[in-house]
């Protein structure tokens, strides 16, 4: 007798791999700790939500230069600061000339060290320490979640997925960030063009030192996602939902202004209430509040450091943590450097 076998997989469907539904099991593991620690990006609270296939896809291909750079000076010492955003068009190829022309003369480069999960840390974490990830056995999020967010989460999966009951064990931030991912790949916007990985590349090739500033490993997202309140992480998915249901358009026009270099549209995008709730809850919540103020006082101190040591440094940082109010632009001029924008 033929040994039968049994597929997850409908008809006509394409069935991801054991490595692939581990992959994404990673990414979703970072994009929850974003959610939870950096509040998702500003989505207009006037957009109602619209049908999949309305929402055009982001059409920026090609080299694309980004924006151009924040310079801080005081006395002979300069730092460049390039602001990059996430997510951003699938098929850009960034590449800025001004960037090449200064790693031609600087000193050294600061990067954020990146958050690695890979699968085989993935798989560790399902093992033992499934309840950071998953809801407790035999629950579902239709158990969790009030009726009406749960309708909405329903819908917005049906756009985006073809099973009925996809990501229903996991925990609802983890959810909404396979819901968000899966909602940014279907508009052509992409969370791995990972810029400071090319400035590494040219870092290299200009053989300029690279110094990595650690801001967050995989033990404090863990953190953050053990210790964050069920009120805050209701909030902050209530904030991701209200983005892949009306967001879409205006996280692509912010991939696409950023592509165009246009810093001034980034800061005028509104934001809907979710989100602020999401922000005033983290902003005020243990772990994920120190978190944040960690990673503003670390940056802050490796550019001063930087600058005590003098010649030209380039660094590459995060749009949000640049120009928020009080963010790092903020603290320099407070700490008396001159900062010239762009």
């Amino acid at each position: 007798m033929a040994k039968s076998t049994y597929s997850m997989c409908k008809p006509g469907t394409r069935c991801e791999s054991r490595r692939e539904r581990m992959q994404r099991a990673a990414l979703a593991i970072a994009c929850a700790f974003c959610l939870s620690a950096a509040p998702p990006l500003p989505v207009s609270a006037s957009t109602a939500p619209a049908a999949a296939d309305a929402i055009p896809q982001v059409v920026v291909t090609g080299v694309r230069a980004g924006p151009g750079l924040w310079r801080v000076q005081r006395g002979p010492a300069q730092l460049w600061i390039l602001g990059t955003v996430a997510p951003l068009p699938k098929d850009m190829v960034w590449r800025s000339r001004q960037v090449e022309r200064i790693l031609g003369g600087a000193t050294q480069v600061l990067v954020a060290k990146p958050l690695h999960v890979g699968i085989m840390r993935v798989l560790w974490l399902m093992l033992t320490q499934r309840d950071l990830l998953m809801l407790p056995r035999g629950r579902k999020l239709k158990d969790v979640l009030p009726p009406a967010f749960y309708a909405r989460f329903a819908v917005q999966r049906a756009r985006f997925t073809t099973s009925a009951d996809k990501w229903e064990r996991f925990r609802p931030i983890i959810a909404m960030a396979f819901l968000q991912e899966a909602a940014l790949r279907s508009v052509g916007l992409s969370t791995r063009l990972d810029v400071a990985a090319e400035v590494r590349k040219l870092a290299r090739r200009h053989e300029v030192p690279v110094e990595e500033v650690k801001l967050a490993g995989l033990r404090d997202a863990l953190d953050v996602l053990k210790t964050l309140a069920p009120g805050t992480e209701q909030k902050c998915a209530a904030a991701a939902l209200v983005t892949v249901e009306s967001g879409l358009p205006q996280l692509s026009e912010r991939a696409q202004a950023w592509a165009t270099g246009d810093i001034a549209r980034i800061r005028s995008l509104p934001e809907a209430a979710e989100v602020g709730a999401c922000r005033a809850a983290v902003s005020g919540e243990g772990e994920a509040a120190e978190l944040l103020g960690q990673m503003r006082r670390t940056w802050l101190a490796r550019m001063e450091e930087s600058m005590r040591r003098g010649g030209s440094t380039l660094a590459v940082v995060g749009m949000d943590l640049l120009i928020e109010p009080g963010g790092l632009l903020d603290g320099l001029r407070a700490r008396g450097y001159r900062v010239d924008a762009p």
